[in-house]
């Protein structure tokens, strides 16, 4: 009996609102959810998690959204199932944006007209056009093999500019970048959130405009041109959301790694390989799954924190070791 995608879409649903529910109640001390429904004014339990935990809540679960979805535009954008923001180097382009930013901010005093943000936008969107230009020019050679080399030359250049950047700094500084470099999210109030969420829903729109686009540019670049899909133009609205969206993500709490990989095979596995139905699948299993992991972060080593990059990247590493044993064609993703 086959079960409609439907039904596992809404499943996703309701999870990710039960998820935005029970989150902020952990922590170092638990708060029952009970608690939610008095008045604030009446249980301090109930505002510390209203005012200190739900932020990092709800920045966790748009930067999980943005990071996993920004991942599927990728896979679709060069019909690779193992491109993602984080194997492509656009997440260490970002990185090196928004480092180079706060750099800079530093030496001047603060002085300056454009914030982390932009800066980390246009740094994901140089390494995504540098990845681009390099499996462009290796022609009919360019394969997976040549997507994923392209990516790790791009990542570990950048990874290096940031390392040089980091000698530079001061203790304190270094420290600071060396912490944000691992990923996290420490928001303490809605100040990150307001800033992600225009970048998230800017987003948003051309995304879910586009995956009847996506899944044409699946089939190949011929074909979908003659189903009438204007391919340099979608190509360039694509990149242009991955640089936002990942920008704005690493500009709010650092380049986390792999959810752009994990969570766009599992939604194919629930959904099937229609965009129209798996991008908003991933875009909600994303932020379930940081949402969760970020809650692991907090109770692991505490009363100490871990890094929510660290628990990503300790799921992402073997996961894509397996993907990479069973690597097939490009576009075989599509017919999971």
């Amino acid at each position: 009996m086959n079960v409609s995608p439907r039904r596992p879409l809404a499943a996703l649903a309701l999870l990710a609102l039960l998820t935005l529910f029970l989150a902020p109640s952990v922590g170092l001390e638990w708060i029952s959810p009970r608690h939610w429904l008095e008045p604030a004014a009446a249980s301090q339990a109930a505002a510390a998690a209203g005012t200190a935990r739900a932020p990092r809540v709800l920045l966790g679960f748009m930067a999980g959204a943005v990071f996993a979805g920004s991942g599927l535009i990728c896979q679709a954008l060069f019909r690779n199932p193992l491109a993602t923001e984080a194997t492509l180097g656009i997440g260490a382009g970002a990185a090196l944006g928004a480092t180079l930013q706060l750099r800079l901010a530093a030496a001047a005093g603060g002085a300056l007209l454009f914030g982390a943000a932009p800066a980390a936008m246009l740094g994901a969107a140089g390494a995504l056009a540098l990845v681009w230009g390099m499996t462009r020019a290796a022609g009919r050679r360019a394969g997976a093999g040549t997507l994923l080399l392209a990516g790790i030359a791009v990542g570990i250049f950048c990874s290096s500019v940031i390392l040089l950047l980091q000698t530079t700094n001061d203790f304190y500084n270094s420290f600071r970048l060396l912490r944000w470099l691992m990923g996290g999210l420490s928001a303490v109030d809605y100040g990150a959130v307001a800033r992600l969420a225009p970048a998230a829903l800017l987003g948003l729109i051309p995304a879910l405009a586009l995956t009847r686009e996506m899944n044409l540019l699946l089939t190949g670049e011929d074909l979908a041109a003659a189903r009438g899909v204007h391919v340099a133009r979608v190509k360039g609205w694509l990149i242009g959301v991955t640089a936002v969206w990942i920008g704005g993500a690493v500009a709010a709490c650092g380049p986390i790694g792999f959810l752009g990989l994990l969570t766009p095979h599992i939604m194919r596995r629930l959904v099937g390989a229609d965009h129209r139905r798996l991008l908003p699948a991933t875009l909600l299993g994303g932020g379930i799954l940081l949402t969760v992991c970020d809650a692991l972060a907090r109770r692991i080593i505490a009363p100490a924190e871990m890094p929510v990059g660290a628990i990503t990247a300790l799921l992402g590493g073997p996961f894509f070791g397996l993907l990479l044993i069973c690597d097939r064609a490009p576009g075989d993703a599509a017919s999971s």
